[in-house]
């Protein structure tokens, strides 16, 4: 798929593997639409990239507003939307002190990391499927971020592996769905990125996740996540699947270091 003379909608795009995806978007010949809550970052990203980017304030949970920017203007058709916006939360299921896992939290980590992205989904989905098809009858693509917890996730994990683990289990039906449309679905399970919250992290912490990866033994850079989202945008026959992007890291399930 040729990503020049398209939208590119990136949700979460105003700060880490957002951000870098917007700046690798924007340098291939995409329109680069940013959503994102921090308004402050984002219209300082979009306006130290050029006037081919452009900012919206918005809640990836909110319909109303997701929906609005979405429907433009735009200078070029919807064709690519991607999905980085998240938070980042765990706790056991039993305390230290016998008390259950918060209830709360676990609503907040689905209602943000799982609903948000399906709410970006169905409509990104519907605006996708407003532009003209190419010669092959792709109109656009749909990429989806998961993690690599959800797979492998550890102690302390459960409610962010469950959200995780759902985008991923729903790409496939999604792909299915959408495949008249001619509007592809996939979705990255990145590993540990060297993005601003990792990178405040104490030294012993990081050290414990490029420990993990075996070859480079190193966190990712975020470029490296930006650049693998716009080959995924021009290599028409990735879909339907969830492809890890973590040098061959495997978390361990408990981070014993990290408990002292």
């Amino acid at each position: 798929m040729d990503i020049r003379q398209s939208t590119a909608v990136v949700a979460g795009g105003a700060s880490g593997l957002g951000e870098a995806a917007a700046r690798c978007l924007a340098a291939a010949g995409a329109d680069v639409l940013i959503l994102d809550r921090d308004a402050a970052a984002g219209q300082r990203l979009a306006e130290g990239l050029g006037p081919a980017v452009r900012f919206v304030q918005a809640d990836i949970t909110d319909a109303e507003a997701v929906a609005t920017a979405l429907d433009g203007p735009h200078r070029f058709p919807v064709r690519i939307l991607l999905n980085t916006a998240f938070v980042p939360g765990g706790q056991r299921i039993i305390g230290r002190n016998g008390e259950p896992h918060d209830l709360a939290l676990f609503r907040r980590l689905i209602e943000v990391n799982l609903t948000g992205t399906f709410n970006c989904i169905r409509l990104g989905a519907a605006a996708i499927a407003k532009a003209p098809p190419f010669a092959d009858g792709e109109r656009g693509v749909i990429i989806n971020t998961a993690s690599i917890v959800a797979f492998d996730g550890q102690e302390g994990q459960s409610a962010y592996a469950a959200a995780k683990g759902a985008i991923a289990a729903m790409t496939l039906p999604l792909a299915r769905d959408l495949k008249g449309h001619g509007i592809r679905v996939l979705t990255i399970a990145p590993g540990t990125f060297l993005t601003p919250p990792v990178a405040a992290a104490p030294e012993h912490v990081r050290e414990i996740f490029e420990r993990s990866a075996l070859a480079p033994g190193r966190l990712g850079h975020p470029e490296e996540f930006g650049r693998f989202v716009v080959h995924a945008c021009e290599n028409s026959y990735l879909n339907g699947d969830t492809y890890r992007l973590d040098g061959g890291a495997r978390l361990p399930a408990r981070d014993s270091e990290r408990q002292r």
